[in-house]
């Protein structure tokens, strides 16, 4: 079957064929894949440093939607045909660059009807890492205020979209272009990252919000002058500041987790959640993808594995900043 990926570690993306996957395992489910994400962390697994399964040669690729082909023993809830989508950490052996993924059951959610095929690509990973931060490391309520730090990305768009719906009065941070969607998103507050907002925080909040999320790389330092003391701080940067004046950081890793995407997958179907989609490429095309999100696309990029016709795309949106 056709795959873009690598040869060997920090090797260039490249199309080859590999072998078909083999029968599903107990607890394991085989995807017909439809459409593949495209996130900064495939990069990190081209170059080694995040650790997904494999060996190389490999298919990249960490998140998908698609139709569920067979399914092993055990599996319930799920059949062939259904339509669904998937973080399937820990790979078997490829990645969801490819015709075809096995999956653990448990880490797949049905795909929303009222979603397209290119959201529920690129919504498994952003989706669940907004909801291990918010929910999980901040414990976030009804009337906090919270701190989004790099709002503008795909992953940064959805924690201020998840964190308005959980009732908290936010505050993000963005260029002054992207500034209208996120206030669209929910946001109290957008700031502009190049100044100096944290000061701008703690006096529209008296003091600094109990609780934050950095989403730009680099800047966690940063964000936690923005957060009052004894509260708490979340990265998603893989960079975590030291703690300071009682604040208590957490470093967050995102976890597949089928039952949590299916409750954001509701979400996604009310509109409550959204994905800005930039584009949508064919396979082939996927070293360049790859490359354009790294450089900060405008909006979240996806893989087409099949020929359709993709859902009408609103005016491309900025991920970057």
């Amino acid at each position: 079957m056709r795959a873009a990926g690598i040869t060997a570690l920090g090797e260039p993306v490249e199309i080859f064929e590999v072998d078909e996957p083999a029968t599903p395992a107990a607890g394991e489910v085989l995807i017909d894949v439809v459409a593949a994400g495209i996130g900064n962390w495939d990069e990190l697994v081209r170059i080694g440093s995040w650790q997904i399964g494999g060996p190389a040669p490999m298919a990249l690729g960490t998140e998908a939607v698609g139709t569920v082909a067979a399914a092993g023993s055990g599996v319930t809830g799920l059949r062939e045909g259904d339509e669904v989508m998937t973080h399937p950490l820990p790979l078997r052996r490829h990645g969801t660059w490819a015709e075809r993924v096995l999956a653990p059951a448990a880490a797949v959610a049905a795909r929303p009807p009222e979603a397209s095929w290119e959201a529920g690509a690129a919504f498994p990973i952003p989706a669940l890492t907004a909801a291990q931060a918010l929910d999980e490391a901040l414990g976030i309520e009804s009337g906090d205020w919270v701190v989004v730090n790099g709002a503008g990305g795909v992953t940064g768009g959805l924690l201020v979209q998840l964190a308005a719906a959980r009732g908290a009065r936010v505050i993000a941070t963005a260029s002054a272009k992207k500034a209208e969607r996120i206030r669209d998103y929910g946001a109290w507050e957008v700031l502009d990252y190049h100044g100096d907002w944290p000061a701008l925080v703690r006096e529209i909040t008296g003091g600094g919000a109990s609780k934050a999320v950095n989403a730009a790389p680099g800047e966690g330092a940063t964000t936690l002058k923005a957060v009052a003391d004894g509260g708490c701080l979340a990265t998603i940067t893989g960079d975590p500041p030291r703690e300071e004046r009682g604040v208590a950081v957490s470093d967050v890793y995102v976890r597949p987790d089928g039952r949590q995407l299916s409750a954001l997958a509701e979400l996604l179907a009310q509109g409550t959640l959204s994905v800005p989609i930039a584009s949508v490429r064919p396979l082939e095309q996927a070293a360049q993808a790859l490359r354009e999100v790294v450089a900060g696309a405008d909006g979240a990029i996806v893989l087409s594995l099949v020929e359709y016709k993709p859902t009408v795309l609103a005016e491309p949106r900025d991920q970057a900043g």
